[in-house]
């Protein structure tokens, strides 16, 4: 375990020193009084695991491919952005475009996020990205979606709001949507319709459940007794009328 105080130290330079002890072989890197610096994690791609005391800037875990990312306190904007594989866990909020074309891993945030949450999501074969929010998102959550899973709680925020905003799964043309209550059908894109869960959902949820109380120290949801909803794709083309076939 390496410990280093991030106060006043400008984003390079903390990047640089955590980009270091990896190199030589650290596998756990406990970063304090951390405040807005930028890329933490960016591009890492061997198991280390990071804890962060204080409030990590734009871009947290950017590309990466393998580390695990604890943060004890609320995250900035782009979390997760073109994420390959990992964990991040956020014990607090976190801001808009989380998940910004993740291709892989998992997103745990236990409170609310902003506006467009996992636009661009993407699978591949058994590479699947998740995100799991305990509160609300803002507008366009999972907009232009083209795979994975992403959960919706409503159950641990502190936003006094709608369970998501507006132009809920606009776009969207893959994956699934799981959300805890049944939203406003004014609220949806077009792209997308609600259904109730079968057996295949109630068997993917609940072991994400399970991780998300595991992590944040909550009693874990019983899918079987919540209001649970799924909102998949209408279309996998949907906007194909727009160009030349």
């Amino acid at each position: 375990m390496i410990e280093m105080d991030a106060r006043s130290l400008p984003y390079r330079e903390l990047n640089r020193l955590i980009r270091e002890a990896v190199n030589a072989g650290e596998d756990r890197i406990r970063l304090r009084n951390v405040c807005g610096q930028r890329y933490i994690g960016a591009g890492l791609r061997r198991p280390v695991h990071i804890e962060i005391s204080g409030v990590p800037g734009n871009d947290l875990g950017v590309f990466m491919d393998g580390p695990t990312i604890i943060v004890h306190n609320n995250a900035q904007d782009g979390v997760g952005n073109t994420m390959n594989d990992g964990l991040i866990v956020i014990n607090g909020d976190a801001g808009d475009v989380v998940g910004y074309g993740m291709r892989g891993g998992c997103l745990f945030i236990r409170g609310d996020v902003g506006y467009r949450v996992g636009i661009h999501m993407k699978a591949y074969k058994d590479q699947v990205p998740v995100i799991v929010v305990g509160g609300t998102a803002g507008d366009f959550f999972g907009e232009y979606m083209a795979g994975g899973i992403m959960v919706l709680l409503g159950a641990y925020g502190r936003a006094r709001r709608a369970l998501a905003g507006d132009y809920l799964g606009t776009g969207m043309h893959g994956g699934v949507i799981y959300l805890r209550g049944r939203p406003d059908p004014d609220r949806l894109g077009k792209e997308v319709r609600a259904f109730d869960l079968d057996a295949g959902d109630a068997g993917l949820l609940q072991p994400l459940l399970d991780r998300f109380a595991a992590y944040f120290g909550t009693e874990p949801l019983d899918v079987a007794r919540e209001p649970f909803i799924k909102l998949i794709p209408v279309s996998h083309r949907p906007y194909g009328r727009l160009y030349a076939t």
